[in-house]
């Protein structure tokens, strides 16, 4: 994070934690070409305000709850001071960028994503 992301508040700007969680989805992505995804639904619970720390590291969490024919479910928690501040469930679809739609997930992308489901 940098000082630049918080607000008048002086607190993190709601919208500069998804940055954060999108590099935490995009550290697990498929590296494989035609592996893409995207970012079909996103819901957010900000549960206490993320504050802006001189060389602090947060912590994201980040699982797979669900995999569909061509989607991924996913959940991620964002933690400060050992408590989570932001927790948000969203959909990831595989994607062919190429067609402009979705595509159903070949057996490698599901091995790839299965690695990090829960329950």
């Amino acid at each position: 994070m940098r000082w630049s992301d918080t607000d008048v508040f002086g607190h993190v700007n709601h919208a500069r934690v998804l940055g954060l969680l999108e590099d935490a989805r995009l550290a697990m992505a498929d590296p494989s070409p035609g592996a893409g995804i995207i970012l079909a639904r996103l819901e957010i619970d900000y549960l206490r305000q993320v504050h802006y720390r001189v060389a602090e590291h947060l912590t994201v969490t980040s699982t797979v709850t669900r995999l569909g024919r061509s989607s991924i479910g996913m959940r991620q928690d964002l933690t400060q001071d050992g408590e989570v501040a932001l927790r948000a469930e969203m959909v990831l679809v595989t994607f062919d960028y190429a067609a402009d739609r979705s595509a159903p997930m070949t057996e490698a992308q599901r091995a790839h994503w299965a690695r990090w489901q829960v329950g």
